[in-house]
């Protein structure tokens, strides 16, 4: 891919979902009403695509342009927004060769995770409308947190019914073993230079100094997440829903976290009946031996000797005992 390491190679898979969806239409006609109606339907469907070049050659000639593309990327995002990784060489490639006014849908999924991850990942969407694209996410089950800061900046957000949308707001949570290494005479000693550059710890002792500042930091963050949303959705009352609440799709629409409630799979239809549509997918490229079938061979033979050990071991601890006995 264009900016991956080349130690890490990256491939681009892309696929033609009207011209995959019209095989799949084929095969089940064929299968339910037999090879006639199939080839009456055929005829149809090319005196349609011989009616559609003819337009389409007429617009050209008037510079008019009436078919655009449809772009879908997938975002499944996990706690470290890792896929970004991903994302952002998908969106890189679509920009150098995308026409404005084209439409990218993402798929997006996410229950949120951490400031910086999701960050860059909002701003790889950025990038989308910078380049005059339409930009359309799509929310199938969760965009919360970090998810909904993706989500936000779309031009149009459609969710499911019952997906979960919202939780503006931060938390941060970490334990304390200060008590328990002081009941164990165990010193915790840190250095540092600068009044915070630590607040709160994981073993030291916090005073409520500590406990002020990390939540001021937190505090932060929340204004700037939610000046974020309000910059992309500005008809939003952004301090009525930047409370951490999270809500199911009919409630987002009424608070206007959403702009429709529909499936993705709903929303991908409709475009292809008008537009080509494509959707694309990148993968870290397969070694060798993934390509050979030896890692996954590896693994599974792995995860068996794993699931057998307890087994062999108590085997061993009876066998072991018996001996004595003798």
């Amino acid at each position: 891919m264009l900016f991956h390491p080349p130690k890490n190679p990256v491939e681009l898979k892309i696929r033609h979902l009207n011209d995959a969806q019209k095989q799949r239409r084929e095969d089940l006609m064929e299968a339910t009403q037999g090879k006639a109606a199939l080839k009456q339907f055929k005829k149809v469907m090319a005196k349609k695509a011989k009616q559609a070049l003819k337009a389409k050659t007429k617009n050209k000639k008037k510079n008019i342009d009436t078919v655009l593309q449809v772009f879908v990327l997938d975002f499944d995002g996990d706690i470290k927004a890792t896929a970004v990784k991903h994302l952002r060489e998908e969106i890189s490639t679509l920009i150098s060769t995308a026409n404005k006014g084209d439409e990218v849908i993402v798929r997006l999924e996410s229950g949120g995770g951490l400031v910086h991850g999701y960050g860059l990942a909002a701003a790889q969407l950025v990038r989308i409308k910078d380049a005059g694209l339409k930009l359309t996410v799509c929310v199938d089950k969760v965009a919360a947190s970090g998810g909904y800061m993706m989500a936000c900046v779309a031009d149009k957000v459609i969710a499911a019914p019952f997906a979960i949308i919202g939780s503006i707001g931060v938390v941060s949570q970490l334990p304390n073993f200060h008590k328990w290494l002081k009941n164990h005479d165990v010193d915790y000693e840190m250095f540092t230079a600068g009044d915070y550059k630590r607040t709160v710890t994981v073993f030291g002792e916090n005073d409520a100094e500590d406990r002020a500042k990390y939540q001021e930091e937190l505090e932060q963050t929340h204004e700037l997440f939610k000046h974020f949303v309000n910059t992309y959705r500005p008809e939003l009352d952004v301090a009525k829903v930047a409370t951490g609440e999270h809500w199911y799709g009919e409630d987002a629409l009424k608070l206007n976290l959403i702009d429709s409630l529909q499936t993705s799979d709903s929303y991908i239809l409709e475009r292809m009946e008008d537009n080509e549509v494509y959707a694309l997918y990148s993968r870290q490229k397969p070694t060798l031996a993934e390509k050979l079938g030896l890692a996954q061979a590896a693994e599974a033979t792995l995860s068996m000797a794993v699931d057998k050990l307890p087994d062999a071991l108590a085997r061993f601890d009876l066998n072991s005992r018996l001996n004595i006995l003798k």
